[in-house]
């Protein structure tokens, strides 16, 4: 496929049922939820996310990264390897498995992937009161989560946290963590769904039998001596990372012209309307919810509407965030 065939596109987000999940992905961002079931994430950048405009409608981002390669995704990334960046909102009605997730070299060790695991936090909305899991407690060793787990008391083991609207946390891999009730998330992560479960809260899933457990994957690779700190930024760079960078924009009636670097721009409206045009492209409108992909071939774009929108990227070799 050319890359001339590529425009602004907006995208179609898969939705997944989750023991843990709520009905917050439908009450606060309009999302509608075929069934009763809880739904626990929408994966709105992801290999399985479609486009939902012009003529590429219903073609995969897969299927777009295969065809394109770089035109779509930059250069540096190996179209086999798929679209590099998953983004997605989580609704955590109940507590998430305390959890840990490889990084590259453990990844491609362990499973065999290629990427493992950082990911990072941006919390639209959060309950009174609630709380997350962020690190091993001060002091607790191997020995003891491993005998904390087998014990099911690793609730004692770990640092709480709380957390309200605007929050930021930046997750490296190998951090112990999890969500709890009454949160709904942005996040950003590589795109990898490699996750060692420490422990599940005695619970089944929804099939009634216990979830699996990765205990000794899980503790070979858990950082057990760091814990990243809850940030409120107060500037639009809200995430600056190894692999991925995010911007908090918020749209009046002037707007942004943006360039992008040579890398794709994911955008996901938060709040009001906005809208995303590149020269001699149809734009695309994004309402609360919705999220769109500025392929790498452009070499800038606009952003207008009044609204806040999350921007976020690939940083670009050698670049500086902006």
């Amino acid at each position: 496929m050319r890359a001339t065939a590529l425009y602004p596109l907006k995208l179609e987000p898969r939705l997944h049922v989750k023991v843990w999940g709520g009905s917050r992905l439908k009450t606060h961002l309009n999302k509608p939820q075929p069934t009763d079931e809880p739904y626990g994430e929408s994966w709105e950048l992801h290999d399985t996310s479609t486009v939902a405009n012009g003529p590429l409608s219903g073609k995969s981002l897969r299927e777009l990264t295969t065809a394109c390669g770089a035109a779509l995704i930059g250069d540096g990334n190996d179209p086999q390897d798929g679209f590099p960046l998953l983004a997605k909102f989580i609704d955590a009605d109940q507590w998430l498995s305390i959890q840990v997730h490889p990084n590259d070299e453990q990844a491609l060790e362990l499973e065999g992937e290629p990427r493992g695991k950082t990911e990072a936090w941006i919390v639209v909305h959060a309950e009174e009161g609630s709380r997350l899991v962020i690190g091993a407690r001060p002091g607790a060793s191997r020995e003891d989560i491993a005998a904390a787990i087998s014990e099911n008391r690793l609730e004692n083991y770990v640092r709480y946290a709380g957390v309200r609207e605007g929050d930021v946390l930046f997750i490296p891999a190998n951090t112990v963590h999890a969500l709890g009730p009454g949160l709904l998330i942005y996040e950003i992560q590589q795109s990898s769904d490699t996750t060692y479960r420490l422990y599940d809260w005695g619970r089944t899933g929804l099939d009634g039998k216990p979830r699996q457990l990765h205990i000794d994957k899980g503790l070979q690779v858990a950082d057990l001596d760091h814990a990243p700190d809850i940030r409120r930024p107060s500037r639009d760079l809200v995430v600056d990372g190894e692999h991925f960078v995010t911007w908090r924009h918020k749209l009046s009636k002037d707007g942004l012209n943006l360039k992008t670097r040579g890398v794709f721009q994911a955008l996901t409206c938060l709040e009001g309307e906005i809208r995303a045009a590149a020269v001699g492209h149809e734009p695309i409108a994004l309402s609360k919810g919705e999220t769109g992909l500025i392929p790498a071939c452009f070499e800038e774009f606009a952003l207008s509407g009044v609204g806040t929108v999350l921007r976020s990227c690939q940083r670009s070799p050698g670049s500086s965030p902006g």
